[in-house]
């Protein structure tokens, strides 16, 4: 595999992922006498592209069902694209089954929502650690409780406790423990997936500032999903707002929290909670957010759009430079 030094550390160009719903044999025989029914698609990420440089902390952002969760799976393997391409250092890694992509599989991990359910209740935290460097050869069998000890106690956890189940342990605790067994094969890239929502607020604080520590000491590059536009603002260089399924703007941090460029971001940034409510007036984004079953035509974010015109409705806008840094996929930033 050819890596481009120059190229990103992870880059999706036009990303798609469709879920398809197929119908069984009793619905394609109702189909057969009649019934209204058909196959349902539902399309999670359509045509997102994603550039992620090494080193760099990228937020991303959005409501519920955008697909966040599935955009991170497709960056970091565990689900196929439908279509469109993913490369590391440059270099094609598209098809997760490919050689290519299996030899800088173990450079990507990925760190899950729930601390609750995303640990094996039956296994002892020292083999959830250790699992995956012994089954990889990274260490010999031998080797397995020294170096457990060695990323417990990276993630703050007291290495004593490694012979002990996950119920067990607190929620943060369990929080550190999968971030342990992520740190355990010797990533790069780590895809944090909605990894403190969970987590009482004293509790998130400490593992955000794990995770900030962690870049600085191991020079991790992060992908951080969240809904937590504070949490985000605290600990992204650059921010990606993500609606059903599409980017619709990406910029620096500050840039973007200061002069936010797409109609939707100023709507989420005027949702935020304020420390003084009485002083500003509250206007939620109207409306609910479409199905991803039948999105909208044209701009998908329109029916909701206060700007919305004639060409939102039938166009999709294309997401391009706004500024130095600064992308946007909205017909207000179009040349005339």
């Amino acid at each position: 595999m050819t890596q481009d030094a120059g190229a990103p550390l992870l880059e999706l160009r036009a990303a798609v992922r469709r879920f398809e719903h197929r119908l069984d044999i009793v619905a394609r025989l109702a189909g057969a006498l009649g019934a209204a029914v058909r196959e349902q698609v539902v399309h999670a990420v359509d045509h997102v592209d994603l550039a992620v440089q090494t080193g760099e902390v990228v937020g991303l952002v959005g409501e519920s069902g955008c697909g966040k969760s599935t955009l991170g799976r497709l960056a970091v393997g565990l689900l196929p694209l439908s279509s469109g391409e993913r490369l590391w250092h440059g270099a094609d890694v598209t098809d997760i089954r490919s050689a290519a992509a299996r030899a800088i599989q173990l450079r990507m991990q990925m760190v899950f929502q729930d601390p609750y359910s995303a640990l094996n209740p039956r296994m002892r935290v020292m083999d959830i650690v250790g699992e995956a460097p012994v089954a990889h050869a990274m260490i010999r069998r031998r080797q397995k409780i020294e170096y457990v000890g060695l990323q417990l106690n990276r993630v703050g956890l007291d290495p004593m406790l490694m012979r002990r189940y996950p119920h067990q342990f607190s929620g943060g605790q369990r929080a550190r423990i999968g971030i342990a067994r992520a740190l355990a094969v010797q990533p790069e890239f780590l895809v944090c997936d909605e990894a403190i929502a969970a987590l009482d607020v004293s509790v998130q604080a400490q593992v955000l500032n794990l995770f900030m520590d962690l870049r600085g000491a191991l020079a991790l590059t992060y992908l951080f999903i969240s809904h937590d536009l504070g949490v985000v603002e605290h600990i992204s260089d650059r921010v990606v707002i993500m609606y059903l399924g599409r980017a619709v703007e990406s910029a620096p941090t500050a840039e973007l929290f200061a002069s936010p460029a797409h109609p939707y971001t100023r709507a989420l940034l005027a949702e935020r909670g304020s420390v003084e409510p009485l002083k500003r007036t509250f206007v939620p984004i109207r409306g609910e957010i479409p199905s991803p079953l039948a999105p909208p035509s044209g701009c998908h974010f329109h029916p909701r759009c206060p700007h919305a015109m004639q060409v939102c409705r039938e166009t999709v806008p294309a997401l391009i430079d706004i500024a130095p840094g600064r992308r946007a996929a909205c017909h207000l930033h179009a040349a005339p």
